[in-house]
């Protein structure tokens, strides 16, 4: 398992991440979480996964406005664990102690 930032720009149409949408010419930062499962010593399967809403804020596919999305704020989380967490959850900090369900 590995947790890589995955950088770049919209400048062509990307089949595996935004398949059918037009190059937009903008910058994106998401972050990837990568499962790898080797047999013996060959690849035997790999699981890629990304926050999908945060890249199409980031290219201008969609509004965040009243969602619970980020843009490239969890990047920048992700490379700096002193930035602060749970921000979408307006009710975090009086969660403590509460049950889960």
């Amino acid at each position: 398992m590995d947790e890589m930032l995955f950088c770049f720009t919209h400048d062509r149409e990307i089949d595996w991440m935004l398949p059918g949408v037009p190059p937009t010419g903008r910058y994106v930062e998401v972050p990837l979480v990568a499962v790898v499962t080797m047999r013996g010593d060959k690849l035997y399967n790999e699981h890629i996964y990304w926050d999908q809403a945060s890249v199409l804020v980031q290219i201008g596919l969609l509004d965040p406005a009243g969602l619970p999305v980020s843009g490239a704020e969890q990047s920048r989380k992700l490379l700096d664990k002193t930035l602060p967490s749970n921000e979408l959850m307006a009710n975090w900090p009086t969660s403590e102690g509460k049950p889960i369900a």
